[in-house]
């Protein structure tokens, strides 16, 4: 691999003219730039960024770390596309000439620490780091005070971060059913332990409060279990305890497209047909499950490249110095729902308003 003394002799000038020429920070007349750019292509050179980033401290990069390239055997192949989250964050890096370095953890949470090293090592200007589902993370605490975002997560010392508006899209789907005449909906919910579940219960409960509709323990019931090898268990029972109370549902949201594709099966072998019978919402739009279904399933999106965007443009901030006076640490992203065939209108029963009238 050619050097840069190389390039020197090549050039028939001396080392300090040929670092003059790379970085521009001193003139050199057009010739002798000529000769050394000459030089430089004759030898393939290629300058060190190492060198460039001792002098002026800033090496360009930026890291990421996260489990949307490689499928951890927890999870199915089909799961969530966090995919769309590194894509967001990488067109706004682009924008800002920052090359985004990936690391991705395998599904094994315990080769962050060196991951976060060496990302360090390599003198990244800030890191990224992104959870594949909305939870409470513990990150080393030699970190504290780096550039650095957490997507899809939080920690207990405030570090900025990025997170989806769970409360805000339950709320969105439900007022939307009950604006279809849905006054009585079911609610299948994430585990206990998920972070995401007391803000989608909250959505649900306001959308509720907004329409004067009293809420019902009995129609919210956990669909899932936080076990992934056995995270469907209680579906069958929850489903079951659902459909038996005495006024049932007219519509069932679903936890995530996942639940919500088994849901779909369940209901077919109790005869049930989506949406005459009954109606079916999920949560994630994730479209290999949603557009595939039949019929289409309705569903909330959770906005990945919305928040990886909004993420990228957070750390760039922190990096710059530029962070808006009393910013936020931590930014919630909404997402729409996407209405499709699984939801339909439900008839109702309108008695017109008469003026009573005394008989005389």
């Amino acid at each position: 691999m050619a050097t840069i003394y190389d390039v020197a002799k090549a050039a028939g000038v001396s080392p300090k003219t040929v670092s003059r020429v790379l970085n521009g920070d001193a003139p050199v007349n057009e010739k002798t730039r000529a000769a050394v750019h000459a030089a430089i292509g004759q030898l393939n050179y290629v300058p060190s960024s190492a060198a460039r980033t001792m002098r002026s401290q800033r090496s360009g990069l930026v890291g990421m770390i996260t489990g949307a390239i490689s499928t951890s055997p927890h999870f199915e192949p089909t799961g969530l596309p966090e995919i769309y989250l590194v894509q967001g964050a990488q067109r706004v890096f682009a924008e800002h000439n920052l090359t985004l370095l990936i690391a991705d953890t395998g599904g094994h949470a315990e080769r962050v620490p060196d991951l976060l090293h060496t990302f360090l090592e390599h003198r990244v200007e800030g890191i990224l780091y992104v959870a594949e589902y909305h939870q409470e993370v513990h990150l080393p605490g030699n970190l504290r005070g780096r550039h650095m975002v957490l997507v899809n997560c939080f920690d207990a010392v405030g570090t900025p971060c990025v997170l989806p508006d769970d409360e805000g899209g339950q709320f969105a789907v439900v007022d939307g059913l009950i604006g279809k005449g849905h006054t009585r909906i079911g609610f299948l919910t994430l585990p206990e332990r998920q972070a995401a579940r007391p803000h989608r219960t909250e959505g649900y409960r306001k959308a509720l409060a907004k329409h004067g509709i009293a809420f019902d323990e009995d129609l919210v019931i956990a669909g899932a279990i936080s076990d992934v090898a056995h995270e469907y268990d209680l579906l069958w029972d929850a489903l079951d305890r659902l459909l038996r109370i005495p006024d049932p549902p007219t519509v069932i949201c679903c936890a995530n497209d996942k639940m919500a594709m088994r849901v779909y099966g369940l209901l077919r072998e109790r005869g049930l047909e989506i949406p005459k019978d009954i109606c079916l919402v999920g949560y994630d739009d994730y479209r290999m499950i949603s557009e595939h279904m039949h019929p289409p399933l309705s569903s909330v999106d959770l906005p990945y490249g919305a928040m990886g965007a909004r993420a990228a443009a957070k750390l760039i901030r922190l990096i710059s110095g530029t962070s808006k006076p009393n910013e936020p640490s931590r930014e919630l992203v909404s997402g729409p729902v996407a209405w499709r065939e699984s939801v339909r209108p439900r008839d109702r029963v309108v008695t017109p308003f008469q003026t009573w009238r005394r008989e005389t």
